[in-house]
């Protein structure tokens, strides 16, 4: 199951460790991404705390960790596609896969129908 943050980030559970991504909502408002800076395989994250940043011909934005944790793996792919991003956020788009103790606070993101319905009100 995925959960979505404010900042347009989505996360999914698998076991101890969490993938995150930005949304398919987040890569049409950004455009053409230029520029996508993540953590290194190590490093620790903070649950609400920017873990990195994504740049495109519009807009500057930073990327917020959804729990804490360390993070286990950097999709290294995308950094050199940006395409994958718009083909598949859900998917190959996914940007660090995080090792949490505390999987459960991802309950406290939305839903995908709330989600849905924060996009549609924005």
């Amino acid at each position: 199951m995925m959960r979505f943050a404010k900042s347009h980030e989505w996360a999914r559970r698998e076991g101890d460790t969490v993938t995150v991504g930005i949304t398919a909502y987040a890569v049409e408002q950004l455009g053409d991404v230029v520029y996508l800076d993540l953590p290194r395989i190590g490093a620790r994250v903070t649950a609400g705390a920017a873990f990195g940043e994504i740049e495109s011909v519009k807009a500057a934005s930073e990327l917020f960790a959804p729990v804490d944790g360390e993070v286990v793996a950097v999709n290294g792919g995308i950094e050199d596609d940006f395409d994958i991003l718009k083909a598949d956020p859900y998917g190959e788009g996914w940007m660090i896969r995080i090792r949490t103790e505390d999987a459960a606070a991802l309950d406290a993101l939305m839903t995908e129908a709330e989600y849905h319905a924060f996009v549609k009100d924005a």
